[in-house]
């Protein structure tokens, strides 16, 4: 089971290919992905202790420099989080859904694992980059109350940030809805 995680977003799609290797070789970490996504950015996901995710990120941003436009460093992640990144949800019976946009993609993750620690709630999809312009986004589901108290403590840091770009709580939604959302 993975801890801790940590990630690195670049506006080049070169230089995320070099402080990928900066990263990998600054300390025990494990390569979650590193890829390419809309408009050119590239992400690097890595997991390991939390000091070797701290010292790689760490060195990330040194060697990013400029490039660098969000990274984040969680030590103790939700079990929900890698799944719904992967797309790997099952959509069962659902109250009420709540969706979070971000122009960054970091900040959608580090917003999905601290709404799953916040409510009781399901994270359905993280969508990183990819066909959205570069934006991301995060649905989840559950109770109404949950899904509201999840959306806030989500949307939080990326409104501090800058990086917020709108949020939704959808009760009772429409069965329909999840056709093409998720």
């Amino acid at each position: 089971m993975i801890k801790s995680i940590g990630m690195i977003e670049l506006n080049s799609i070169a230089q995320g290919i070099l402080v990928s290797d900066y990263i990998l070789k600054a300390a025990d970490t494990q390569l979650i992905f590193a890829k390419p996504v809309c408009p050119g950015k590239y992400i690097v996901l890595i997991a390991g202790d939390i000091g070797a995710v701290k010292t790689s990120i760490a060195v990330g941003i040194t060697m990013g420099g400029n490039f660098v436009v969000d990274t984040f460093v969680i030590p103790s992640v939700h079990e929900q989080l890698i799944p719904a990144i992967n797309a790997a949800v099952e959509i069962g019976r659902v109250n009420a859904v709540g969706v979070m946009e971000f122009f960054s993609i970091a900040s959608a993750v580090a917003a999905a694992d601290q709404a799953a620690k916040t409510a009781d709630v399901r994270l359905m999809e993280v969508r990183l980059g990819m066909g959205v312009g570069g934006k991301s986004f995060v649905v989840l589901s559950g109770d109404v109350s949950a899904v509201e108290a999840a959306v806030n403590a989500g949307m939080a840091e990326a409104v501090e940030k800058g990086y917020a770009v709108s949020s939704c709580v959808i009760p009772s939604p429409s069965p329909e809805l999840f056709y093409g959302l998720v």
